[in-house]
């Protein structure tokens, strides 16, 4: 499925979130792309918990309105004292959103089978048109040149899920020493390891996840560290599709012509909801038991078979992967469909029948937090964070001992040592794991 993005600007979104204690929106629907349809808004919409309705035209404003009730089409008014309606001009940076509150809470959302309805004052998706419906009453008072500049046409409509932020816990609820010192011992430590059995000259770690999660980012910013200074050797970026096509191992160096580390990451195509789409389930269970060769050219409709050109008959414990490192969003946990759940599931069970372990990147942990955006070492005392490490270990069935949260180098251009140590941590947990499948399987073996 194709990524939806936002339209607000960084300062518009700053604008609007100054509306609110500390929030994250997560955009649920888009019109110009779900199309201006209330049947397609509530499918993405309902049950969400508290939204914010946005919407834009030519003039420049920005104005919707928020509940903190969940729509259900229940056809009710619901009582929300929370509500309001907003607006922002564009064409103003400078001056700050207009908040109208709830007059009347009685009827502050009209929950029907339509679009937004703020108590019949705001109405969006009246009759599935681009345009919204102004009636300043009882139940907001407003001045509706003031709220849209008299434009009641749409260029696009989006709504978005309001998460809480927390609060900052006065104690971090995972101990890490943020220090220069411990960022040379985790080094030390991954450039040490020898795998406990003699064959294996290093562990295999294989990355899967949903489109644009971070994988290849993830292996980039682990290269990083090892080089000093922030390369992106994998194609990493925003697409609409997985940017990674082929089966890659990749090995970390240290330095330009260091020797290889004793960890291998191995990149996938990415995870799409639609059948036929993105990575194969069979494909990942070809990947495990090494009967992938490296650059391996992806087919989405038809996974490897064994007489597919390439394809590794006898696989030794070597090839094997000895680890699985579920990469997820941060930022979209809470939106992620059943379809990709369902799909992730069936991967951990097969996983599981193979019997190697796993655990969870929970990347972008500063995008979703801005608390750990200003303080990378706030992470663990960040109650979101925690809350979101809890919510994607319930939906796919991962201990949170069993979760580590990382910020992947994007933008940067120096390395961060705080960013390094979170990297650097995460790849110690896979080597743990990796220790523990090694526990379980003979060094001899192979895999037919």
């Amino acid at each position: 499925m194709a990524e939806v993005k936002s339209n607000l600007s960084k300062e518009a979104e700053r604008k609007l979130r100054s509306l609110f204690e500390p929030v994250n929106l997560s955009l649920l629907y888009k019109a110009n792309v779900h199309g201006y349809n209330s049947a397609e808004f509530h499918s993405k919409c309902d049950r969400q918990g508290p939204t914010l309705t946005v919407g834009y035209n030519k003039p420049g404003f920005i104005f919707g309105g928020y509940t903190s009730m969940s729509f259900a089409q229940t056809g009710q008014h619901l009582v929300d004292e929370k509500a309001f309606i907003f607006s922002w001009n564009s064409n103003d940076p400078e001056k700050q959103p207009l908040r109208i509150p709830v007059a009347n809470a009685q009827y502050a959302i009209l929950d029907n089978n339509g679009g937004p309805n703020f108590g019949a004052a705001l109405v969006f998706l009246n009759n599935n048109v681009a345009a919204v419906i102004t009636n300043p009453g009882q139940y907001y008072t407003f001045n509706a040149e003031e709220l849209h500049g008299g434009d009641l046409n749409l260029t696009e409509c989006e709504v978005y899920r309001v998460e809480s932020l927390g609060y900052m816990l006065e104690k971090p609820w995972r101990t890490v020493q943020w220090k220069a010192e411990k960022r040379k011992e985790l080094i030390d430590t991954i450039r040490s390891y020898k795998p406990p059995v003699t064959t294996v000259p290093q562990v295999r770690v294989l990355l899967v996840g949903p489109v644009g999660a971070g994988k290849s980012s993830f292996f980039n910013s682990v290269n990083s560290v090892f080089r000093g200074h922030v390369t992106s050797q994998a194609s990493a970026g925003s697409s609409a599709t997985s940017l990674t096509t082929k089966f890659r191992s990749y090995f970390v160096k240290e330095g330009r012509d260091g020797k290889p580390l004793p960890v291998v990451l191995c990149d996938t195509m990415g995870l799409e909801e639609v059948t036929g789409a993105g990575l194969d389930v069979d494909d990942v269970v070809s990947i495990i038991n090494g009967h992938v060769p490296d650059r391996y050219q992806f087919n989405p409709s038809t996974a490897i078979q064994k007489n597919t050109p390439g394809f590794i008959k006898s696989a030794e414990l070597k090839d094997r992967i000895h680890c699985v490192a579920f990469v997820m969003d941060a930022c979209k946990v809470k939106i992620m469909s059943a379809k990709l759940e369902e799909k992730l599931t069936t991967i951990r069970k097969k996983i599981n029948l193979i019997g190697v372990p796993q655990l969870v990147l929970l990347t972008k942990v500063d995008e979703a937090c801005e608390l750990v955006a200003s303080d990378v070492s706030s992470v663990y005392k960040s109650k979101f964070i925690e809350g979101k490490m809890q919510e994607v270990g319930a939906r796919l069935g991962i201990p949170v001992c069993c979760i580590v949260p990382v910020r992947n180098y994007n933008n940067e251009l120096e390395l961060d040592c705080n960013t390094d140590i979170l990297l650097l941590s995460a790849v110690i947990q896979m080597l743990r794991l990796a220790d523990n499948y090694f526990d379980d399987v003979g060094c001899d073996e192979k895999y037919d």
